[in-house]
């Protein structure tokens, strides 16, 4: 069980997923679990603002960011079973009552909710030599306090040589004082054993490295043995972290406390990430609206960096907000970029300077990803620039727009593409294509050429789709259709006159992961690199 306090983002979903890494190098089956005190039944409805990335599974759960490391750390897909919030235990628990399973019973936090916790827990490690079970929140948050009572109830029931406490604090450097100091450790397991916790492993995240006196403070005045109290200071690199707790033998505490078979682990894979060498850097323009919190794009920003990682390109991302490419602000910054990639988002905000970026990209010959909305954005740009047709848009931003060559499906009309009536779903996650899906690529397509295959199966979160009346008035017209899903709908999109120039609905960054990387992102920055390569030469010879 893995808990936080005195702040919070401090690392608990890296921990747990580096932790599950190291086990998994043991050679054992690791289940992973994440637990979060909000509300909502999933994040799939939240600003990104407020709680970062919303990480899709193969199974088309909205989940946790977190979920996105523990595939990443462990290869070990995750599935709606892995994330659990407060909202969906008690939906679980109401249902439960409605059917009368609880014999007119009065329904409590102890013991429906906390039984509730503890069945998800165990039914999401029944096939796992260890499950790691990771708390969100901070200890001390009322909303966490179901979450800790079932796991002490689970420690009483189990025993200590079945379960053991992970929790990670804050060890804040005051300059003044020139110190690390630990007092606010020292509370943060007075508030946990106040409610009958005792952790077994204590992880101190800092700035820098806790020095040992500082350690033997703590685990003097948190009843941890010394060995079992690990400084775990800030990392460049976070795939080197294996590496640091291993050091300090964090996978050793564990396997001596659970009894486990003590297999050596084999981290040559993590060594062959942490040692490469670059060859060439380049800079990707990373054009959104949610650029003040680079959270919102964690996959995406992994899978960059994973496919730097198999090309040996350094690459340096941009955040360039949208918004102030519409005001005529930050434009002259797209000249001195090697490639421009715009994620994915829901809603119209900064949509006007997404094609801004997009026409650039298109007309200078730079390289450009667009995934998702970025894809969408890019048809709409074609359409008006090199078509003609000034109301070309997507019904997402303006629903009356004559030229729809984005919409719901529910609203094409037959093969002229004009639009109809129709009904909103009440609920917003009721018309999303979610999950992973099939995509068939076209024969002769750059795409093909870069998958090496003709199916491929990647994640998707949206509603609105290219609508496909306008597809021959594309293709006349030098942007091609080459991915389409089982059921017709339009997948990916390529520039026939462009050196790279690719669109797609699906959301490859979550398939990524650091021991194998992406093909569509490796691509990329090879194409990035390509064309700094051709316009240094340019600018020498000139």
């Amino acid at each position: 069980m893995v808990t936080g306090g005195v702040v919070s983002a401090l690392g608990k979903g890296i921990t747990t997923s580096v932790i599950g890494a190291l086990l998994t190098a043991r050679k054992m089956k690791v289940a992973l679990l994440k637990l979060d005190p909000y509300i909502n039944v999933d994040p799939g409805t939240m600003n990104p603002f407020q709680h970062g990335e919303v990480f899709v599974t193969r199974d088309g759960a909205e989940t946790d960011l977190d979920l996105g490391h523990y595939e990443r750390f462990t290869g070990t897909c995750m599935s709606q079973a892995n994330n659990y919030t407060s909202g969906r235990i008690y939906a679980n628990v109401i249902a439960s009552e409605r059917r009368g399973e609880f014999l007119g019973a009065t329904v409590q936090v102890i013991p429906h909710i906390t039984d509730e916790i503890q069945r998800v827990i165990k039914e999401v490690g029944k096939d796992a030599h260890v499950t790691l079970v990771e708390i969100g929140g901070t200890v001390g948050d009322i909303e966490s306090l179901p979450f800790l009572e079932a796991i002490r109830q689970m420690r009483l029931a189990h025993g200590h040589d079945n379960t053991l406490f992970v929790h990670i604090t804050w060890m804040p450097y005051l300059s003044n004082a020139g110190e690390i100091k630990t007092k606010p450790t020292q509370h943060s397991v007075k508030e946990m054993r106040s409610i009958g916790l005792q952790p077994d492993i204590l992880i101190c995240r800092s700035e820098q490295r806790v020095v040992d006196s500082a350690l033997k403070k703590i685990a003097l005045f948190t009843n941890v043995e010394q060995r079992s109290v690990i400084s775990m200071e800030n990392q460049r690199n976070i795939y080197s972290l294996p590496f640091l707790l291993h050091d300090r033998g964090v996978d050793e505490i564990i396997i001596r406390k659970l009894q486990l078979s003590n297999r050596k682990p084999d981290l040559q894979k993590w060594h062959r990430i942490c040692n490469v060498t670059t060859s060439a850097r380049v800079k990707i323009g990373m054009v959104g609206k949610y650029t003040e919190l680079i959270d919102a794009y964690k996959s995406l920003n992994e899978a960059i960096h994973h496919a730097g990682i198999h090309t040996n390109i350094e690459p340096i991302i941009e955040y360039l907000d949208a918004e102030l490419f519409e005001k005529g602000q930050s434009v002259d910054v797209l000249n001195e970029l090697d490639a421009i990639l715009i994620p994915g988002a829901f809603g119209c905000r900064g949509a006007d300077g997404k094609l801004i970026a997009i026409q650039y990209a298109r007309q200078t010959k730079l390289p450009y990803l667009g995934i998702c909305f970025g894809m969408q954005m890019a048809v709409v740009e074609f359409g008006r620039n090199q078509l003609g047709m000034k109301d070309a848009n997507s019904t997402e931003i303006d629903p009356a727009t004559k030229e729809p060559v984005v919409s719901l499906v529910t609203e094409w009309e037959g093969s002229d593409g004009a639009l109809r009536k129709y009904h909103r779903a009440q609920d917003m996650g009721g018309s999303m294509r979610l999950g992973e899906q099939e995509c068939v690529l076209k024969e002769d397509s750059r795409l093909k050429r870069i998958y090496k295959k003709e199916r491929i199966y990647e994640r998707h979160r949206h509603r609105y789709e290219i609508n496909p009346s306008y597809v021959k008035r594309l293709e006349k017209n030098g942007m091609f259709v080459v991915g389409r899903s089982r059921d017709q709908l339009i997948e990916a999109i390529e520039l026939k006159d462009h050196p790279w120039f690719i669109g797609c609905q699906f959301h490859p960054e979550f398939t990524s992961s650091p021991t194998v990387g992406h093909p569509l992102f490796s691509s990329f920055l090879q194409a990035a690199r390509a064309h700094k390569t051709k316009t240094t030469e340019q600018a020498a010879s000139f």
